[in-house]
């Protein structure tokens, strides 16, 4: 059985939107070696509608001299989750109908493989939370305030019991929170 594994950058106030807009400065050779574990353990991908529209923008142009990250985004199997968009064109993407997802992402879950990894996509990561399907919430937490913008549970339909899984400073400043359901 593959894990499900979110990762989400945040604020201290609790602000998970446009991280590219706050989170640079306090961007750690720690934080990249995580996310690039975390690449290392995954053989596939789930975006959400917006991710995907934004990420398949910006993304096939740049090749790993540009950012060490792009060889592998460009080229992992992508799964993108959407109930408006009628077709996926980046490489390697397939589209789940976003009214069927959870009945098929649990059939990936199922499948033979490394674990399928969901970065940024605050929807499908929470709905993916809610349904029992995300094995592992692992939040970067940068030590900023941003003052605005979307918070990372809006609201969840109920309390969801997690349990802290790890903990553990990424160089000067940002801090790894893994949770598991409880």
């Amino acid at each position: 059985m593959r894990r499900i594994v979110a990762g989400e950058f945040i604020s201290v106030d609790g602000v998970v939107e446009e991280p590219g807009e706050w989170s640079m400065k306090y961007f750690t050779p720690e934080v990249g070696a995580e996310i690039g574990k975390n690449m290392q353990a995954s053989d596939a991908m789930l975006l959400g509608r917006h991710q995907y529209e934004q990420w398949s923008e910006y993304w096939p142009s740049k090749t790993d001299a540009d950012d060490p990250f792009a060889g592998y985004i460009n080229n992992v199997r992508k799964y993108v989750v959407s109930s408006t968009l009628d077709s996926v064109e980046w490489n390697n993407s397939t589209l789940i109908d976003g009214s069927a997802s959870a009945k098929e992402i649990a059939e990936l879950k199922a499948q033979q493989g490394k674990d399928i990894v969901i970065s940024g996509s605050i929807t499908l990561m929470e709905s993916l939370l809610r349904e029992g399907l995300l094995d592992e919430l692992q939040l970067i937490l940068y030590p900023v305030v941003v003052g605005k913008g979307r918070r990372l549970f809006q609201e969840t339909g109920g309390k969801i019991p997690l349990r802290l899984v790890e903990t553990r400073p990424l160089g000067d400043g940002p801090v790894l929170l893994s949770y598991a359901r409880a």
